[in-house]
């Protein structure tokens, strides 16, 4: 009996001493870097504008990109053509939007990561036609092929456009509304805008936390890393991410590449929504997941991992706070290009 006590009490320690060891490491400690200084190198900033985003947040997607290129003064851009905007009917292409954002871009010496495919950036992921088929495998591969041809037809004699990115996220199958990733068909994609334009790097992008990089790595010219640093599910609610900014370069050393060759395609700056849109959330929601310390703690952590270029994600959030009266996250960002 005096063993099985003691058996069971060293047992409640463990399980007591490792129940507070996860909740300091996941729900307490915010990891933020010690020092927060800004100083990174030479065209490392960029940002990713997503004009279907701007509507959705009831922004005027035109006013918003001038005040990018204008107040902000980016000068790298990540820019998604959103299949659904640009072939609305079949074989009816449209990309007057698309062809103002890059003749803006050009006259002020902006460069541009074009994202093409039928995965892009913002939910739900899969951004394709109301009359194509997502899950009609057959429709889905053969109108995305002849969308690459017409989009890189269109623009590979624009010099402002320095990479192509191919999808996004594209065998990351635990987030978006989309059929499963296929990696043969994505080493289609990439071959053929190879065919069509090899005079720019392919960008491959994946999850950072959540991916070992091990097919994207081997696929495209370029590795692109999402990065986060707050993120919620229903169990654990806001949970802080405990992995150190040298991560990222472990894994880039683990899969044969160098950190010249990986960009930070989406580094956390907006909040997470555990529900609703980001347009309803209301400070005390914003504040735990992107918080203003969170905000440059973040962009601290990017600068410390020491990638080749990080783009920001979230612009769109950060002109409505500024439309609201709360204009730090945007003067902070604009602080950053002009030292670019």
């Amino acid at each position: 009996m005096f063993f099985y006590r003691t058996f069971y009490k060293k047992k409640i320690f463990w399980l007591l001493l490792l129940s507070f060891f996860l909740l300091w490491t996941f729900k307490i400690d915010k990891h933020h870097p010690r020092d927060i200084n800004f100083e990174a190198k030479a065209d490392f900033w960029g940002v990713t504008y997503s004009p279907k985003f701007a509507d959705e947040l009831g922004l005027d997607r035109t006013e918003l990109y001038l005040a990018i290129l204008d107040d902000l003064q980016a000068d790298h851009i990540r820019v998604p053509i959103y299949w659904d905007e640009v072939e609305q009917s079949p074989g009816q292409f449209d990309f007057a939007f698309y062809d103002y954002i890059f003749d803006q871009g050009a006259k002020r010496g902006v460069k541009f990561i074009a994202n093409i495919g039928f995965r892009l950036p913002r939910w739900p992921e899969c951004h394709v036609p109301e009359w194509v088929d997502l899950y009609n495998k057959d429709q889905l591969e053969s109108r995305t092929i002849f969308l690459l041809k017409q989009v890189v037809a269109r623009y590979q004699n624009r010099p402002e456009i320095v990479a192509w990115q191919v999808e996004n996220e594209p065998l990351f199958d635990w987030f978006g509304e989309c059929p499963k990733g296929d990696r043969k068909f994505l080493e289609k994609e990439v071959a053929l805008v190879r065919e069509l334009d090899s005079s720019r790097p392919i960008i491959i992008s994946a999850s950072g936390e959540l991916s070992s990089w091990r097919q994207e790595a081997k696929i495209g010219d370029i590795f692109g890393t999402t990065m986060y640093r707050v993120v919620w599910n229903p169990i654990f609610r806001y949970v802080y991410y405990p992995i150190p900014d040298w991560f990222y370069g472990f894994k880039l050393h683990l899969n044969r590449l160098s950190k010249d060759q990986a960009i930070v395609s989406e580094l956390q700056a907006e909040p997470w929504v555990p529900r609703g849109t980001l347009a309803d959330l209301e400070f005390d929601d914003y504040n735990k997941s992107l918080s203003f310390e969170q905000f440059k703690a973040n962009l601290q952590f990017a600068i410390n991992a020491d990638l080749k270029q990080t783009y920001l994600w979230g612009v769109e959030w950060w002109y409505l706070q500024k439309q609201k009266g709360n204009d730090q996250y945007w003067n902070l960002v604009r602080f950053l290009f002009s030292k670019n």
